[in-house]
């Protein structure tokens, strides 16, 4: 039987977490909550979730430090939680490794909505997983090299990383703002136009085959598809 994905709220407010808690038990996560922010970290490396939300406005430390210590140790999805709406803070949250943001007060099922997506688009880069390979084209993390028809392809690291990210997620199509918050983070968002010039310079370099290549989803984003 597969084991339930889990959830950490860390959110000083009794009724938000058991609100949010209850509506993420019915679609079938596990979850823990804390109420302090000194009680976080080490809750999140004895509990080990799959995803955590996180207020910014805790007792202890707050949630911009406690975000800085999760990825020092991991990069799995976080989602921001607060009453603060304004930019920046919405732009440093990302800045230190923030998956997505909400802002109180907030819909329960639009988070919840929010955090089936980010768990579905996240895959872990890890040891076991930093190479994609279909017919004629290996992409390795690991060592940063392309290996297309037995041939080692120069490629800068982004346009590598956005390459590998595309290939490891086959089928699935993201939107050019999604590509920008994985690959590059912050400083690139509302610049579209990086992702198009790098998927430009990607086909340039490698063509698609009868049996996969990158494609134009109009109107939305890219996907690797593989037939």
């Amino acid at each position: 039987m597969e084991s339930k994905q889990k959830i950490l709220i860390v959110d000083d407010d009794p009724n938000i977490t058991e609100l949010i808690s209850l509506y993420l038990n019915k679609e079938g996560y596990l979850t823990k909550f804390v109420h302090n922010g000194n009680n976080a970290v080490k809750t999140f490396q004895t509990f080990a979730p799959n995803l955590v939300i996180l207020d910014l406005m805790l007792p202890g430390m707050d949630g911009y430090d406690i975000c800085k210590e999760i990825r020092k140790i991991s990069n799995i999805p976080i989602i921001m939680l607060t009453a603060k709406g304004e930019t920046f803070d919405k732009i440093l949250g990302l800045e230190l490794g923030a998956d997505d943001y909400m802002v109180k007060p907030f819909d329960t099922k639009e988070l919840t909505a929010r955090v089936k997506a980010v768990l579905r688009r996240y895959q872990p880069w890890d040891d076991k997983n930093k190479q994609v390979v279909v017919p004629n084209l290996t992409i390795n993390l690991s060592n940063y090299t392309v290996i297309y028809f037995d041939k080692k392809i120069e490629m800068p690291p982004k346009e590598l990383e956005l390459l590998y990210f595309l290939a490891s997620n086959s089928n699935q199509v993201f939107t050019r703002e999604q590509l920008l918050d994985r690959i590059w983070g912050y400083e690139y968002i509302g610049d579209t136009r990086t992702v198009d010039v790098h998927v430009k310079r990607i086909r340039e370099k490698i063509k698609e085959t009868d049996y996969w290549g990158i494609k134009t989803v109009w109107g939305i984003g890219y996907k690797f598809e593989v037939k």
